[in-house]
């Protein structure tokens, strides 16, 4: 019936005619107070209460007409001297509550005025003898009717409001997490790119070394292979620590593991010594007060450091030096790191057109924590690498 609201409507209409018919003929009425001058029931009265009444059908579309076309019937049932009956004064009030819960605040008040004051004139014009506190009561239960129809208007509204608002708000959080899911995965990415392009360097270095002296210095050669076991270990480790983040905390247990937390520049000194492994000369200054950044902070001047020295060995050839520089202002972090390298034409020429990850995760991680970065040919010759943190998060 929700689907069908006009053939629920008729249904209400022909229940009252049920029971307002069999009342209309087989009741009789008062032999006092005027009720005398009312005529005898016929068919007409029958068929005027049965239009009156069956126009309920259409009380939720056209509520306001229905109202006026119920108020005309009965006029013209007043006026040929027919007594009221259920089911015309009962779909008169339906008709004042269908206007008051269907129309906005103009037509229902349009409406409730012209019941109140149909049925005060009818009270009052009547034959039948009425009392002051009949006619109040009579006039005040219609009142009633429509203020309960505009109250559950409203409470519909309400309730619709609500509705929208939470569907807005699903729609809104289905939106938070698909970003969210992409920012993690574009993290992710980042991660993994500085992890491989860093470790594996190391060990590209590494092999190259141990084939050219395998055969003249062996020993040599058995400590490069040993450095390229531990680095790729210490990769392997990261990426699944990384790749970790992805799995259920289920897995984690199955497993028997526990995420190791994210490097930092506590870790420095480990990674410029994998650095120097590879011969690479790397100096390291620390001026200021050195004091703890922030946890992003901290992960994101590790990285950034660790993928400029992963394009010093890259581009600035074997005769290379490197230096990093470590700042703590009162607010800010500076980190630089340079090399006097001859790999700053092929490193601009590679990158010029297509910066690829390193550039991009440099300038998206020191961006994301609200810092500057400048990346460019050093004066003298070399690279150079410069940002500014600040400690706050």
């Amino acid at each position: 019936m929700r689907t069908r609201p006009r053939a629920a409507d008729a249904l209400l209409a022909v229940g009252l005619l049920l029971v307002g018919l069999p009342e209309l003929f087989l009741e009789e009425l008062p032999d006092h107070s005027g009720y005398e001058q009312f005529r005898d029931p016929d068919v007409l009265n029958a068929l005027l209460v049965t239009v009156v009444t069956m126009s309920l059908a259409w009380r939720r579309r056209h509520p306001l007409p229905v109202l006026l076309f119920i108020i005309g019937g009965e006029l013209a049932m007043a006026v040929a001297g027919y007594p009221p009956s259920v089911a015309d004064v009962a779909a008169f009030l339906i008709a004042v509550y269908s206007v008051a819960a269907h129309r906005g605040l103009a037509q229902s008040a349009l409406g409730g005025v012209l019941g109140s004051v149909y049925f005060l004139v009818y009270l009052v014009l009547a034959p039948v003898e009425s009392s002051p506190l009949v006619i109040v009561t009579d006039c005040a239960l219609v009142v009633g009717v429509w203020v309960l129809g505009r109250n559950l208007r409203l409470r519909r509204a309400y309730f619709a409001e609500l509705e929208d608002r939470a569907a807005r708000l699903e729609r809104a959080r289905g939106t938070d997490a698909r970003a969210a899911r992409i920012e993690e995965r574009s993290r992710i990415a980042r991660e993994l790119h500085d992890v491989v392009a860093h470790h594996v360097s190391v060990m590209t270095v590494q092999a190259g070394a141990a084939r050219r002296i395998i055969d003249r210095d062996a020993g040599s050669a058995r400590e490069a292979m040993s450095t390229i076991e531990e680095v790729g270990r210490t990769a392997l480790s990261e990426m699944r620590r990384i790749v970790g983040v992805l799995r259920t905390d289920r897995d984690a247990e199955r497993e028997g593991r526990e995420l190791a937390p994210q490097p930092g520049l506590g870790d420095l000194g480990e990674l410029l010594d994998n650095v120097r492994e590879t011969g690479l000369a790397v100096q390291l200054w620390i001026e200021g007060e050195a004091r703890s950044p922030s946890p992003g902070v901290d992960v994101a001047a590790f990285r950034l450091i660790q993928e400029a020295l992963t394009n010093t060995l890259k581009h600035a050839g074997p005769q290379a030096r490197a230096w990093v520089r470590l700042y703590y202002g009162d607010r800010d972090l500076t980190v630089e790191i340079e090399d006097d390298g001859r790999g700053t034409a092929t490193f601009v020429a590679d990158n010029e057109d297509n910066p690829g990850h390193g550039l991009v995760g440099m300038y998206e991680r020191v961006a994301l924590y609200g810092g500057e970065l400048k990346i460019g040919p050093r004066v003298g010759g070399g690279f150079g690498v410069r940002a500014r943190f600040p400690l706050e998060a």
